[in-house]
């Protein structure tokens, strides 16, 4: 299995994908193939931000605790 994406990858292959679309470089098929791995990375991208999110309001009650 491969290793987890970094966010800053993952935002980076996206503005790729906008960049590719933009300039119509893609054909049908591309496109398709292209918005899917798109919407693989938003999600991605979402649960990363979610969790670090998470961590941090976990830190900040930790510590309003300690």
């Amino acid at each position: 299995m491969p290793k987890e994406m970094k966010y800053e990858e993952a935002v980076r292959q996206l503005e790729d994908i906008v960049a590719k679309m933009e300039s119509n470089e893609l054909d049908v098929d591309s496109l398709s193939q292209q918005l899917k791995a798109a919407q693989k990375l938003i999600k991605l991208c979402k649960d990363k931000l979610s969790r670090a999110d998470s961590d941090i309001k976990k830190i900040l009650q930790d510590d309003n605790n300690g």
